[in-house]
Order: structure tokens, then C-alpha cells, then sequence
């Protein structure tokens, strides 16, 4: 047995990163960075590891070779690569290695520096530091997705310390040139200090005039420093904008005579004010208002400066969009919950028309999906706009309209609000599409009615089990099953379509039941909790702490799938919590707490605790609820709506 209460009340001060472990999830899948970072900074210092075959999505491998730092050396672009010598070891703001040449390097950060300490053995007559500004991280996949070098500079001057920048492109997005600045410093002085560069990898040749420069991918550029010191400490700045800017940051954060310890404990502090961090957009508007807010209008600067908001964005650069115009749903989502602060919501809703109106030119062409925009925005547009569904001409055209309906219920929300009733009239319909692709005589596993390929002449007959489609298939990263429950706006309805209540609860089952349910990838995420519009909510505690306790470890390789940026960390947090989020809604579902006590900051001076007894305290048993108190008055509905702060819940039979 389990009661739960909400009230609001006191938070109390802890080191919470004593509890955490930066390689959970870094393996397997995962991606998870391990190394050092600041909440919402711009640095992400951790080590390059390089293992032929094997792609480094977040630098990190737990095996391979490091780059960067190296002992004897005669041709010192030739990227060559140093073994590794036993585990690495990190904690929150710390990161350490060791080579094979007996070098332990130390790592943390500030916001937009990086400090390094690096220990030579003591018997060692030359230390080498090498600074490559042509390394990039590759990628073996076949897929044209690894980072390429384009050129950049160096320049070391008389005090020691060296500037430049490094241009590259490419990458998960297909980005054109970006530009990374940078500006360094050692605490030590080196004993030689020379810049180079190196055609094609062939031998390098030093510039006496300690700058050089290139505008070519075959022309590296680079410099080595050398010290008789053993113990060297490095400190780096880094900007978007200019030299002059990355020497700013790196002055600022973390400035000459800088106690290594002090930066790894003042990343401890940080972390631990900033309660949590890697949390997708509903929970970051509970953990984070502020710094939601900001992230809401930089969505809407995206727009401004580059013509459509981004569904994706890395390197300064929208992209990749794999379905929807997503970020739609994001302003929705913040809108309905009431954010408002410096928002420009006028603007925010041109962005989201812009969306839902115009096709993006497909420039650049993406390999992967030739047919249509991967850029941002909604590349399917025309047969959206005149017919209502998407055709097979356009690659992901099942998961394309159904998100796209989602995308046109968020302009819908947000034009209720501004009070634009013809749009939201409209767009309220055009919601309402991704029934189009329904065909209610496909049938799979004894059930009848999934969202299926279709063309003028009708619907295409599929294996709705059929799972794991990508760019060019009509489902991405999913199956029917999956999609076919997407539209949660309309739930009325597709339970309706799924032939009643009690059918589409057997439907659920059977997704769990035959093994259909996939926790790896988004597509599934909602289907756990969905039993609660069916008044089951019993069948969505048991069904997701199924999957939470299931399928997410502690350990190495302790996420199921991809991390996407924390995704995968936010669904279990979500379900450690006890509700679930409906994206573009004030809704969140109720499910059941994992603990006694927790407590959540929600800034403006208040805070959210649930409290639950009856439970064991960690979410293995007795954890279905059997009665409900809000702010201090009994609950019977299973869902709560957003209301300036949390409250308002809904609970069905349980």
C-alpha cells in the first residue's frame, strides 16, 4: 500500500554529486559524456578516444588511444595516438587519465574555459604538450556523419600563451564551416615552444615565425610545447565569436594562478544549486524556470536569424530533423504552462507558422533522405497542405504525419491563447489528419486499425510489427505499434478508432506482452502511461516500473538505448517522480513515486515535495496508490493539470 501527498515546504542542502557516476550510460549505446561540464555551460572537457571502427559520439571510448598529449616526438601532426594505461577515473567536475607513457592527465572546467594538470614522470627530459587544431572526431558508420577539418590558425606569442581557431563542418547535422576560437595558457614555461604544419600527414615542418595559418582540409596547423617541468597546468578559453572573447572567458573563469582543486569544487557547488540539468523541456520548466525561459526565446532568436526554428541544433546549425518540426511543441508546451517573462509570443507564433506554412528549401540535399528538407522545418509540406496525408514520396511519411499533427495541435494552443480563433480553428483540424493515414482494416496480432503508408490510391499494406525503420523507410525508429498511439491530443478518438476502452487496454497489454515495446528509442515513451485515459491506472504503475526497473541499470551500460541528450535519463526521472508529462498540455499523468520524500525547487521561493508511505522506499514493491492527497485535500483523478505551480490532479480507478 502507498499514499502520496503534495505539499510545499522546505528544501534541504546536500552534495548530491557524491551519489552520481559520470560513466553511467557512457557505453552500450548510451553515449553518455563522461567528463566535465557545467550546467548549461559551453565547455565539455573530457578525452578523445580514437579506436579504428568505433564512433566516439561524445569523444569518449572505454577503450582506444588518446590524442593531445604525448612524450617523444618527431612529427607531431601526424595524428598520432598514445595507449591508455588502466581505467579512467571521474567524479561531478573532475575528470583524470593515464597513458601508456606515464603521463596522468587531470581535467575540469568552468562555463567556457577548461583547466588541464598534467603529471610527466619524473624522469622524463622533455614533456610534450601538443595543441591540434585539425583533430576531429570521425566516424566509421559509412554514413558521411564524422567532423572534418577545413582549416584554422595558430599564433604563439612572446609571453607564452596561443590563440587561433579551427574550422570544421559536417557531423550528425551536415553543417556548412563553423568556427571555433580558442586561447590558451600555461602556468609554466615552456622551454620550447614552435608551430607548425603538415600536408596530408606527412612530416611537419616547423614556422619559425610562431604563426601559422590555412584555409585547406590537407594543411594541418599546430603547435608543440615543451617544458622541463613535470607537473603542467594548461588553461583554455573557447568562443563563437572571436579570439579576443575566448582570451575574455578564459581571464575571467579561470584566471592565471587558479588552484585546480578550487575549479573542481566550485563545479560540486554549481551542480549542486542547479538541482538537476539534463531533463528535456517539460521537467526543465519544473527544475529550471529561468533558465527555461531563456531557452524558450533563443528557440525564437534561431528563427529570427535563420529563417525556422530547429528541430535539432549542434555546431550553430539546425538539424538533423527526422520528423516533425518539433521545437513547435516545445514553444506549445511552454506556452500553456504559462511562460511568459520576455517571451515575444507574437514572434514565437510567426516561428511556429512559419513551420506549419512554408517548405524549406532541401538545400543541403541530405544523402540519408534525398527527397525533402533535413535541415529544420517541415520538408513534406506540400502533400500535408493539399492532401491532407503524406505519400510515399517523401521518406518517413508515416512518422512525418503523425508528428505533424502533434506540431499543428501546438500552433493550435498557442493561437487559442493569442486569441487568433480562425487559425486555431484551422490548425485544430489539421491536427486532427494523421487519421488519414488510418486504415482500419490493417490488422496485426489479432487487432484491426494502425496508421499506415498511403498514396492517392489508397492505404499500402505494411507489417505493423515490422520495427527499427530509418531515413528513407516510412517509420523512423519505430513501427506501427508505435506510431499509431502518437497523437495523444486526440485520444478520445483513436481510443475510439481501436474499437472502445476495454480493446484498446488489451491492446496496450499485447504491445508489453509479445515483447513490441521498445524503451531504446522515443516513438514508445508515452505507451506505458497511456492506461491512464483508459482508467487503468494500476496497468501504467505496473507497466512502467516494468520498463524503469527492467531496463535502466546502474553501471557502464546502464541506459537502454541512445541518451539523446538526456531522454532517456528524463523518462526514468519522470517515472522516479511519479508523473508523466503530456507535451503541449497542462496535463501531467499520475502514476506512483519511487521514494518517501522528494523534493523539488521550483523557483519563485517555491517548492514541491511528494511524500508517499507504505511503499519499501525504493520502488520494488507496494507501490500501487491508494489514495491521494493534493496540497492537503483528498485526490481522486489520475491526471494533474499545470497551474502556476503543480496542481489539480486527476485519479481513475485504481
Amino acid at each position: 500500500m502507498l499514499t502520496g501527498m503534495i505539499l510545499l515546504m522546505r528544501c534541504l542542502a546536500a552534495d548530491f554529486s557524491t551519489h552520481v557516476d559520470v560513466f553511467q550510460g557512457s557505453e552500450g549505446g548510451g553515449n553518455n559524456f563522461p567528463g566535465v561540464a557545467r550546467p548549461f555551460g559551453m565547455v565539455k572537457l573530457g578525452p578523445d578516444l580514437y579506436q579504428s571502427g568505433a564512433d566516439a559520439y561524445s569523444g569518449y571510448l572505454p577503450t582506444g588511444e588518446f590524442s593531445g598529449f604525448i612524450g617523444n616526438i618527431d612529427n607531431p601532426l601526424s595524428h598520432i595516438t598514445v595507449a591508455r594505461d588502466g581505467t579512467d577515473q571521474a567524479s561531478v567536475g573532475y575528470y583524470k587519465a593515464n597513458t601508456g607513457d606515464g603521463v596522468e592527465v587531470e581535467l575540469s572546467a568552468s562555463s567556457r574555459a577548461g583547466i588541464y594538470r598534467y603529471s610527466f614522470p619524473s624522469d622524463s627530459q622533455k614533456n610534450n604538450i601538443l595543441v591540434d587544431v585539425s583533430h576531429v572526431l570521425p566516424s566509421f558508420r559509412g554514413q558521411g556523419l564524422g567532423q572534418n577539418y577545413k582549416g584554422g590558425n595558430l599564433t604563439i606569442f612572446e609571453d607564452g600563451h596561443y590563440e587561433g581557431l579551427g574550422i570544421y563542418d559536417n557531423g550528425w547535422n551536415e553543417a556548412p564551416d563553423w568556427t571555433i576560437y580558442f586561447c590558451g595558457h600555461f602556468d609554466s614555461d615552456a622551454v620550447s615552444s614552435k608551430a607548425y604544419t603538415a600536408v596530408d600527414s606527412d612530416k611537419s615542418v616547423e614556422q619559425p615565425s610562431g604563426s601559422v595559418s590555412s584555409t585547406s582540409n590537407s594543411t594541418a596547423v599546430g603547435g608543440l610545447f615543451t617544458f622541463e617541468d613535470s607537473e603542467i597546468i594548461s588553461r583554455v578559453g573557447i568562443s563563437w565569436i572571436s579570439t579576443k572573447q575566448a582570451c575574455s572567458n578564459v581571464d575571467q573563469e579561470i584566471p592565471k594562478g587558479t588552484d585546480f582543486a578550487a575549479v573542481v569544487e566550485d563545479a560540486v557547488s554549481e551542480w549542486n544549486t542547479k538541482d538537476l540539468f539534463r531533463c528535456s523541456t517539460a521537467l526543465m520548466q519544473v527544475l529550471q524556470p529561468t533558465a527555461y525561459e531563456e531557452q524558450i526565446r533563443s528557440l525564437i532568436d534561431i528563427w529570427r536569424h535563420d529563417g525556422y526554428l530547429p528541430d535539432a541544433r549542434s555546431s550553430n546549425y539546425n538539424g538533423r530533423t527526422q520528423g516533425g518540426s518539433n521545437a513547435d511543441n516545445i514553444l506549445a508546451d511552454a506556452y500553456v504552462k504559462g511562460v511568459r517573462g520576455k517571451v515575444d509570443w507574437e514572434d514565437g507564433y510567426r516561428a511556429m507558422v512559419k513551420d506549419a506554412e512554408v517548405t524549406p528549401a532541401n538545400y543541403p540535399v541530405d544523402p540519408m533522405a534525398p527527397d525533402s528538407s533535413t535541415h529544420h522545418g517541415r520538408g513534406a509540406l506540400p502533400d500535408w497542405l493539399s492532401l491532407g496525408y503524406i505519400t510515399p514520396r517523401f521518406s518517413r511519411a508515416v512518422t512525418r504525419a503523425v508528428e505533424y499533427a502533434c506540431n499543428d495541435f501546438g500552433l493550435y494552443q498557442v493561437a487559442s491563447g493569442l486569441g487568433k480563433h480562425s487559425d486555431a480553428q484551422k490548425y485544430l483540424n489539421r491536427s486532427r489528419n494523421w487519421r488519414n493515414h488510418w486504415n482500419p482494416d490493417q490488422t496485426s496480432l489479432g487487432f484491426s486499425g494502425f496508421v499506415v503508408p498511403r498514396d492517392k490510391n489508397g492505404f499500402i499494406q505494411t507489417d505493423p510489427a515490422k520495427d527499427g525503420g530509418y531515413w528513407g523507410d516510412p517509420y523512423y525508429e519505430g513501427s506501427s505499434w508505435a506510431y499509431s498511439w502518437n497523437d495523444v491530443h486526440d485520444m478520445k478518438h483513436l481510443i475510439e478508432l481501436m474499437g472502445g476502452p476495454e480493446t484498446t487496454v488489451k491492446r496496450l497489454d499485447t504491445i508489453f506482452d509479445k515483447g513490441l515495446f521498445d524503451s531504446t528509442n522515443e516513438p514508445m515513451f508515452n505507451l506505458p502511461y497511456l492506461y491512464n485515459y483508459l482508467g487503468r491506472q494500476d496497468l501504467s504503475v505496473s507497466r512502467s516500473r516494468k520498463v524503469a526497473k527492467g531496463e535502466y541499470h546502474t553501471g557502464n551500460s546502464g541506459l537502454p538505448g541512445n541518451s539523446d541528450a538526456g531522454a532517456m535519463q528524463t523518462w526514468l526521472l519522470w517515472n522516479m517522480i511519479g508523473l508523466y508529462p503530456i507535451t503541449g498540455q497542462t496535463t501531467f499523468l499520475i502514476h506512483a513515486p519511487w521514494f518517501e520524500s522528494l523534493v523539488i525547487d521550483l523557483g519563485g521561493d517555491k517548492k514541491l515535495e511528494i511524500s508517499s508511505t507504505g511503499g519499501d522506499g525504493n520502488g520494488d514493491s507496494d507501490y500501487y496508490v491508494q489514495n491521494l492527497k493534493v496540497n492537503g485535500k483528498e485526490w481522486t483523478k489520475n491526471w494533474l493539470e499545470w497551474g502556476g505551480r503543480l496542481c489539480g490532479w486527476r485519479q481513475a480507478g485504481v
